[in-house]
């Protein structure tokens, strides 16, 4: 039988912890054989739930043995992910980017080119892509349920009043920090995910806090090729959440409240070879119709196990990438051009 693949995890913050070493366990395909921090809670916290792995405080301890490992994931804060990408695609390995892949697209390109003249696999962790809601969604437009669709309203919103770590507190927008960069990732990823290609879009970075270097509240409205127009709402001051989907067709409109259950299960503990995970309750479904008749939908199993399965097959030579790394580019050039003009 083959052995199942070496991933070497750097990063061992919400990424590393609650996504990345936590999924890789889940896959028959992979093991956690080293995670990189140089924080020391985080290392006895890593040390004690992953005994097997290798615990090391620097990523040149980590490349220094880069043989010894089969892939790479950059959990580490965004604005060094194009830093550490291009090093362990220099040394050989595999490698998964947290999203976004990078903060500017000249950085997404180099990597690009970087990944295809090495011919080492590289691929950017768009997880939301395997959320049941959104999975919801697809499967409502792609079946026609909803006539032509108009309008795409999506929504990332909490008030988050615990304290934010130091590089996301400290890093300028359009550094990476703030929530376009965080949040915006994911949705204008299922955006154009859903429907298609963007010819153009307008923004608003807002900042509420006292004292704050990067945008708390920010919104980004995109007009696709196909017609379609997406709304996207990202913000951690909302004291009043609004519905996490809403797309209003010329037959029918579907609203979904609520987020996935996947982020909030894996941090509580629960392993996501457990049954019970990406599974939501009937209550938090959503509602397909109009305001006279709407029928409850139930929302589709999600599926985060799926992107470290394709991700081993791809490795393997079996299959495609679960996420192509040029499809960063839309994303990052939308993000990167808005706080450049101030938008």
């Amino acid at each position: 039988m083959t052995a199942p693949l070496r991933a070497a995890v750097l990063g061992y913050g919400l990424a590393g912890s609650v996504f990345h070493a936590p999924l890789l366990t889940a896959e028959p395909d992979c093991t956690v054989a080293a995670i990189v921090t140089g924080n020391p809670d985080r290392a006895a916290a890593a040390g004690e739930r992953y005994p097997r792995a290798t615990v090391l405080g620097t990523v040149d301890e980590l490349l220094a043995r880069a043989g010894d490992y089969d892939l790479a994931v950059v959990a580490a804060p965004t604005p060094v992910h194009a830093e550490l990408a291009e090093r362990t695609l220099s040394a050989g390995l595999p490698t998964v980017v947290d999203k976004p892949l990078a903060v500017h697209s000249a950085d997404v390109e180099r990597l690009l080119t970087l990944a295809a003249r090495l011919g080492v696999p590289l691929t950017a962790f768009q997880n939301r892509r395997w959320d049941g809601d959104f999975r919801t969604v697809r499967r409502l437009v792609d079946s026609g349920a909803l006539g032509e669709v108009w309008r795409f309203e999506s929504r990332f919103e909490w008030l988050n009043p615990r304290p934010r770590p130091a590089w996301k507190s400290g890093t300028a927008g359009a550094d990476g920090g703030g929530v376009a960069y965080d949040l915006g990732a994911h949705l204008i990823d299922q955006a154009v995910q859903l429907f298609g290609p963007v010819d153009s879009y307008y923004g608003e970075l807002l900042t509420h806090r006292a004292g704050a270097v990067n945008d708390d509240d920010s919104f980004v409205a995109l007009r696709h090729v196909s017609g379609v127009r997406s709304h996207l709402s990202m913000s951690s001051l909302v004291a009043q959440r609004g519905f996490r989907f809403r797309v209003l067709g010329s037959e029918q409109a579907f609203t979904k409240w609520g987020l996935d259950p996947q982020e909030s299960q894996l941090a509580s503990g629960i392993a996501a070879t457990d049954p019970a995970f990406g599974v939501e309750e009937p209550e938090r479904w959503g509602r397909l119709g109009n305001d006279e008749d709407a029928a409850t939908v139930p929302t589709e199993h999600g599926g985060y196990r799926e992107f470290y399965r394709l991700f081993a097959a791809a490795v393997r030579g079996r299959g495609p990438l679960p996420v192509d790394p040029a499809d960063a580019l839309v994303g990052v050039r939308i993000l990167e051009d808005l706080h450049a003009t101030g938008g």
